[in-house]
């Protein structure tokens, strides 16, 4: 019930940026209730794919995706995903343990750099329309190499997503929040699968954390477009930096 209600509340936070919060949920499941680091990182993946099911339904009932990018992403960044987790599986508990939280504060640093280029970039690529092919050739660029993040070290990658979708795709800030919902999706499920076919994977312990996060994701993601846009972007750096600092204090 502990572990329920504290994904609860992660939930509502997870939804509201548009994260599928494997990163924090692997830091929750491993410091402060003792999960090994991989099987928290197969069960927190799988949880995702719940999760953002359920964020990405409210959040295409507020019209903040972008389906036709978010599909090709994360069709991309599925197959990498797999790949990542059959890696993952052979990196020692310690290391997988310290990279993972690495990957955690940089996707906060890129998300720091991304909020003071992100309005210049966004206007050129206004100003220059891009053909189908490059198009597609940038979203694969995006869903390779976030699906591999996502994989091998367990985590949503959601500001590495939200970064692509913005910086390289040319979403507005509001859409690139919903859509990565979408991308999530496949490459959570995916890497999931990899993850339980090598044998971490905890049925019951899914089932805890599904209660809370699924019904948390829903209700925060009907305040994604009710907030200022600041108060936004700062839950957006500010999350993976706290799921990384919980990670340091094992």
């Amino acid at each position: 019930m502990v572990i329920t209600l504290t994904m609860l509340l992660m939930g509502i936070l997870l939804g509201f940026i548009g994260a599928g919060g494997s990163g924090f949920i692997i830091a929750i499941l491993t410091v402060i209730y003792g999960v090994p680091i991989h099987t928290a990182l197969g069960t927190s993946l799988a949880a995702m794919v719940f999760t953002t099911l359920s964020g990405t339904y409210s959040h295409f009932r507020q019209g903040n995706i972008d389906v036709r990018t978010g599909l090709t992403v994360g069709c991309f960044g599925a197959i990498t995903s797999y790949l990542g987790s059959k890696i993952a599986g052979i990196i020692p508990v310690d290391s997988l343990h310290w990279l993972t939280a690495g990957m955690l504060f940089l996707s906060a640093v890129m998300l720091v750099i991304r909020l003071f280029i992100v309005n210049r970039l966004s206007n050129a690529t206004k100003e220059e329309p891009k053909s189908p092919a490059i198009l597609l050739f940038r979203a694969a660029f995006v869903g390779v190499v976030t699906g591999f993040l996502s994989g091998t070290f367990g985590i949503g990658s959601a500001p590495f997503i939200q970064l692509g979708l913005i910086v390289v795709l040319g979403l507005s800030v509001q859409k690139s929040v919903g859509t990565t919902m979408l991308v999530i999706l496949p490459i959570a499920l995916a890497g999931g699968t990899g993850y339980y076919f090598e044998g971490y994977f905890n049925l019951l312990l899914l089932v805890q954390v599904l209660t809370g996060t699924m019904i948390g994701s829903y209700i925060g993601a009907k305040f994604t477009n009710n907030v200022p846009l600041p108060i936004l972007k700062s839950a957006m750096v500010l999350t993976p930096l706290m799921a990384g600092a919980i990670l340091l204090i094992r």
